[in-house]
């Protein structure tokens, strides 16, 4: 059919490193796409910025390019779906738009020395209460506090009322609808270290204990619903915004994962798994977190969450910087022959230890070489010890009472079979590799579908995330124990 005909959705995904937009159609297939790089900004160690016209100007122009490679105009786009990096801040001014300091990213440390604080006055117990989130510089609201005490005048204009917060949702959703609309969806909200997660609204003794005021912070919307209409100005039509979601939320949604029980996990530059938690938050005793999956019609569901710094950027190492390896692909063939018994263990703690351990200062190891110890062995434990950590983080979801008997799986890594088998051995759970590598955008293109009645339900999921492969364990229980307390013991020696 021409797309002239067809009801079209447009899906955004505003990443940490390129600004995505793909047109699907009513059947969830990409008819059109458009994609921009941006520049990182490193003033100082630890320290990453983004330039927020650049997340503007990128979005704008890839919306453009998949609506012109699409076929269509933009009168046949019925339904807009936002997904973006997760807990980056921006601060803007409510009359004109414009930006008052960079967006502090989510990988940015610099807060790292007001979060110690607040944990030795005792903090971190409430927070976690009433946030499910754990005192660390990766959240938005000592990004905040940051930008309110170190940009000139920030402070006194936030409390005449003249700036605006907001994670990237917002600020994108300010823009299209030409600062008409300032508003926050729940999956959003609950990374800033200030939503209640059980109310979903502003918690007043959080906005308190970080001096934030409250005229700055967006409304809470559900992940689906009329939030919004685009400036005609922009597309040459109005297009209704009907969707707003984290992006590791939308991969959990866009890989069907809608029943409690069933979770996803994400391999990327590091990793996000995810597991729906049911429609009650589960606080983690495991130092997990704990987060709004989204929010129909008021009706919240929840997700336990664990991640770790290092998956594919360990694969990067080997490139980049032992040289064993030209291009990724590459360590499936090295692996190939090193089996499972190999005595080298690498603990890829390169930028600290992730969940569960949350060990900023650990540093990376290798254990167990031998005079045999080549390239092939490297490439082994790295490729491995990705599958040990998400072991790690199982484990910390199991021990919160989460029954996990399969693990949906996305991203670069996922190309390797050799890992995915070696991922399945490890974590005895069977794996399910995507059907697609729009996972992450297909959430949000969904969730808008769904609002503008394309879709009947959030089961319609189901129809559209088929996979034809999976991976079992070919390790016995006792083996993988064996393995398992080896890695453990490797770990406790660089904490």
């Amino acid at each position: 059919m021409d797309t002239h005909q067809q009801k079209l959705i447009l899906a955004i995904d505003q990443g940490t490193t390129s600004t995505r937009a793909l047109v699907f159609n009513a059947q969830l297939k990409v008819v059109g796409r458009g994609q921009y790089e941006f520049a990182q900004h490193f003033p100082h160690d630890g320290w990453v910025e983004h330039d927020p016209e650049d997340i503007w100007q990128t979005t704008l122009n890839a919306c453009r390019d998949a609506i012109k490679a699409s076929g269509a105009s933009a009168q046949n786009i019925v339904s807009i779906g936002i997904t973006n990096q997760r807990e980056t801040t921006v601060v803007w001014d409510r009359t004109t738009g414009k930006a008052i300091y960079n967006a502090i990213v989510w990988q940015d440390r610099r807060t790292a020395d007001y979060c110690q604080q607040l944990k030795d006055q005792g903090h971190e117990e409430e927070i976690q209460q009433q946030t499910g989130l754990l005192l660390d510089p990766y959240f938005s609201g000592t990004k905040l506090r940051w930008i309110l005490d170190n940009v000139p005048g920030a402070r006194s204009r936030a409390e005449r009322g003249e700036l605006c917060f907001g994670t990237i949702d917002s600020y994108l959703l300010w823009k299209l609808t030409g600062g008409q609309v300032h508003k926050t969806d729940a999956s959003n909200a609950s990374r800033t270290l200030l939503m209640n997660l059980t109310s979903r609204t502003w918690e007043p003794n959080l906005i308190e204990l970080f001096a934030i005021p409250a005229s700055m912070l967006p409304s809470i919307t559900d992940n689906a619903g009329d939030i919004g209409i685009t400036d005609p100005v922009l597309f040459g039509a109005e297009i209704p915004i009907h969707a707003l979601i984290g992006d590791q939320q939308s991969a959990l949604l866009g890989q069907g994962c809608i029943n409690t029980g069933q979770g996803k996990s994400t391999y990327g530059t590091g990793c996000f798994m995810l597991v729906n938690s049911g429609a009650a938050p589960v606080i983690s005793n495991n130092r997990l977190l704990s987060t709004l999956a989204w929010q129909l019609n008021g009706n919240a569901t929840y997700a336990l969450e664990g991640s770790i710094f290092m998956a594919g950027a360990i694969v990067q190492w080997l490139r980049d910087k032992l040289g064993i390896i030209t291009q990724a692909a590459e360590t499936e063939q090295l692996a190939e022959h090193v089996p499972w018994q190999q005595t080298e263990m690498l603990i890829p703690a390169f930028t600290g230890l992730g969940a569960p351990y949350w060990q900023p200062n650990a540093r990376a190891a290798i254990f167990g070489m031998t005079r045999n110890t080549g390239k092939e062995q490297i490439a082994a434990a790295a490729l491995r010890s990705v599958a040990y950590q998400s072991q790690d983080l199982l484990q910390a979801m199991i021990d919160d009472g989460q029954q996990i008997k399969e693990l949906k799986v996305d991203g670069g890594m996922t190309e390797n079979k050799w890992f995915l088998q070696a991922l399945a051995d490890l974590t005895q759970c069977t794996i399910v590799p995507a059907d697609s590598s729009e996972i992450t955008i297909r959430g949000a293109a969904f969730l808008a579908g769904l609002q503008a009645g394309i879709f009947n339900s959030i089961n319609n999921i189901n129809d559209y995330t088929e996979s034809h492969t999976s991976y079992s364990g070919q390790l016995t229980e006792q083996q993988c124990q064996q393995l398992y307390q080896r890695w453990l013991a490797a770990v406790d020696k660089v904490r």
